[in-house]
């Protein structure tokens, strides 16, 4: 089995959709000494195919799920090998990504979080039902470039807001593009709060975070 065989694997599990598969190609690849920053770049293609896929409308919000999930088994793997070899990985930028306090949805949320780091962005996950304090906190620890808050409810939207006046209060507003997305976001309600940008999907999320920091 050759280095090109395992890069190809991987590729093919994301995008086939399959989690056991990229965790096994993941697993072969650390067991053959191959870099992982190679494979996670084979990762980030694959990934970038099935983005570019739902965004002209070939493929389904399912599948870009499945593929994210399909990566997510394999990145864990990888960027364990990563830290295991004390090696480091060039990031675009840093971004603290989370779901506001009093909505523990994450399926979007996930899938911005795993497509910022195929992008090649250190993000930090901070899960669901996230208190505003602890955003405004982890971008101080973090010094994150970038703030993503997901909502899906209408009822937990206003939170975004509550993190947007926090960071204004600290004075961190003007060191952070904070971003907003859910079920329950519009483009105008993310102008009304003071966010930065707003997406819709998670492919768009990215391309946004890309703009706001001019790359």
């Amino acid at each position: 089995m050759t280095a090109d065989d395992i890069l190809d694997g991987l590729e093919l599990a994301v995008i086939e959709y399959d989690p056991a598969a990229a965790a096994h190609w993941a697993q072969q690849a650390v067991a053959q000494q191959i870099d992982p920053i190679t494979a996670l770049a084979a990762l980030t293609e694959a990934i970038r195919e099935v983005g570019e896929g739902f965004g002209c409308g070939e493929l389904f919000l399912p599948d870009l799920i499945a593929a994210a999930e399909a990566m997510a088994a394999a990145t864990a793997i990888l960027e364990a090998e990563v830290a295991q070899r004390g090696l480091h990985r060039q990031g675009l930028g840093v971004v603290v990504i989370g779901t506001v306090f009093g909505d523990i949805h994450d399926i979007g949320k996930n899938m911005v979080a795993t497509l910022l780091s195929a992008a090649g962005f250190t993000v930090h996950d901070l899960g669901i039902n996230v208190r505003a304090e602890a955003f405004v906190a982890a971008v101080t620890t973090y010094n994150a470039q970038v703030l993503a808050l997901s909502a899906l409810l209408t009822t937990t939207a206003p939170e975004q807001k509550k993190v947007i006046d926090l960071l204004t209060a600290a004075n961190l507003r003007q060191q952070v593009k904070v971003i907003v997305g859910g079920g329950g976001i519009t483009a105008d309600f993310a102008a009304a709060i003071g966010a930065d940008g707003f997406d819709a999907t998670a492919p768009g999320a990215v391309k946004l975070t890309k703009t706001l920091l001019a790359l």
